[in-house]
């Protein structure tokens, strides 16, 4: 997944809403920090649907959204085996590895531990997050 710097860089439109930047600027497959919050906010497109994480990874604090966003390899009870699921998905933290579901917040490793995740919509061509 390739970063884009976004171009309305957390322009505020309320005490809570933030344009992050154009629609057009954040295609499936990209990603966005804006600059909300004390250590920023994480917009990704997975296949055309819009998420946002905090970019604080649960495990040590680390830039989660500044890693690589992949698929993970679970295991399959059924199959007996393991399988790669949840492509585009993934948000891997660049300090230690840990694995974050941009949907959820939720670590694949321990449920238990999670990031807060933001409501992101498209108006008027503009992506905006909700703190």
């Amino acid at each position: 997944m390739q970063v884009r710097q976004p171009t309305n860089k957390g322009a505020r439109r309320s005490a809570r809403e933030y344009v992050v930047c154009r629609q057009e600027d954040l295609p499936p497959g990209r990603m966005v920090i804006a600059p909300v919050g004390k250590f920023g906010v994480g917009v990704y497109n997975v296949h055309g649907i819009l998420y946002a994480i905090n970019n604080y990874c649960p495990h040590m604090g680390g830039p989660l959204c500044s890693g690589n966003v992949y698929g993970t390899n679970l295991w399959d009870d059924v199959r007996g085996r393991a399988e790669h699921v949840l492509d585009g998905r993934i948000a891997r933290c660049p300090w230690h590895a840990w694995e974050i579901d941009v949907a959820t917040g939720v670590s694949v490793a321990d449920a238990r531990k999670r990031t807060r995740t933001y409501d992101v919509r498209v108006e008027n061509g503009e992506v905006v997050l909700t703190r």
